[in-house]
């Protein structure tokens, strides 16, 4: 699978753990070195800024998406390839989600979850065919991990559903999983109502 551009989900936060923003970093010029575009929360500050300015040290091409409300100077970087501002949270994950070809999350907080789960959602609804990885900095999702599993065992999320999460603790390694990524197909039960509704 061909990725052109990838969004990455992050915290706007920098953490305890100097290595989540070595890595951010690092994975920011990883994309550049590669020709795939960065599209981000558009923040400088933090693990996004952390990411962002990997990128555009390695001659990257970034954009970032941000609605109005945030677009203050203490947070917005003004030296991105591209910036999109839009009027609510959710146009900003619509338009993060339109121009990417696959998704990363780093570590980050409620809203990096939120991202995560929600495009996870719709890959599993077949809303899209994108691949979603997680990048585990030093075991930063180690407990949430487990608690997906957790999940798995009580009956609550299918196995082939955790399995639409590609997690891997190397850069390197996460992308091979997403460029060789294959599409789950649509549910039998979801194709079957939507038949029904024809």
């Amino acid at each position: 699978m061909k990725l052109a551009s990838i969004c990455v989900y992050c915290g706007s936060s920098a953490g305890t753990d100097p290595e989540i923003i070595n890595q951010a970093r690092l994975l920011g010029a990883t994309l550049a070195k590669k020709d795939m575009t960065l599209v981000y929360g558009a923040a400088k500050i933090g693990v996004m800024g952390a990411v962002a300015q990997g990128a555009l040290d390695a001659n990257g091409k970034v954009i970032g998406v941000i609605p109005a409300f945030l677009q203050i100077k203490e947070v917005v970087h003004t030296g991105l390839t591209e910036l999109i501002v839009n009027e609510t949270m959710h146009e900003r994950k619509m338009k993060l989600q339109e121009l990417s070809d696959g998704f990363i999350t780093l570590p980050g907080g409620f809203g990096t979850m939120e991202e995560l789960f929600e495009v996870l959602t719709w890959s599993q609804l077949a809303l899209h065919k994108k691949p979603v990885g997680m990048l585990n900095v030093n075991g930063f999702y180690d407990d949430l991990l487990s608690a997906l599993k957790n999940m798995v065992d009580k009956g609550f999320l299918k196995q082939e559903n955790y399995d639409i999460l590609l997690v891997d603790t190397t850069i390197d390694g996460l992308l091979d999983q997403m460029e060789n990524f294959e599409p789950m197909a649509m549910p039998k039960w979801l194709k079957s109502s939507l038949e029904a509704k024809k």
